[in-house]
């Protein structure tokens, strides 16, 4: 049920939409296991000449940026998984936006299962009445 916030250097297109939502919903179920169906995407553009490295904006820098965090349930994947995530988010991007900066981020955020939750119940009430 993980929500990802997203922020890319771009000019908004539909097709880009749907092209960040479909790599970020594939990378999130195969990398960190987490359900399709139950996984939102949230996509902001920024204008590149908004979007500032070290005071110099990515027009100016002739480079593409991304950020997104993506909010998972404390304790529910391995420290190697999130890594493998980070770089395979970081190739993918690097695929959508074409050159990227390297100042592009990613952010799995661990939550804990008693303040996190959908549809009006936290995860940990999901974890203790699997049944309903």
């Amino acid at each position: 049920m993980p929500i990802l916030n997203v922020k890319v250097s771009a000019h908004r297109t539909p097709e880009l939409s749907e092209r960040i939502t479909e790599t970020l919903l594939e990378l999130t179920s195969r990398v960190l296991g987490k359900r399709r169906d139950l996984t939102a995407v949230v996509i902001e553009y920024v204008d590149p000449r908004d979007w500032f490295v070290a005071g110099k904006s990515l027009a100016e820098l002739k480079k593409a940026s991304f950020y997104f965090d993506v909010k998972v349930v404390d304790e529910t994947n391995t420290k190697a998984e999130k890594a493998r995530y980070v770089a395979e988010a970081f190739e993918a991007f690097a695929r959508l936006l074409g050159d990227i900066h390297r100042e592009s981020y990613v952010y799995v955020q661990d939550v804990r299962a008693t303040a996190y939750g959908f549809g009006g119940k936290t995860q940990e009430y999901r974890h203790q009445h699997p049944d309903q």
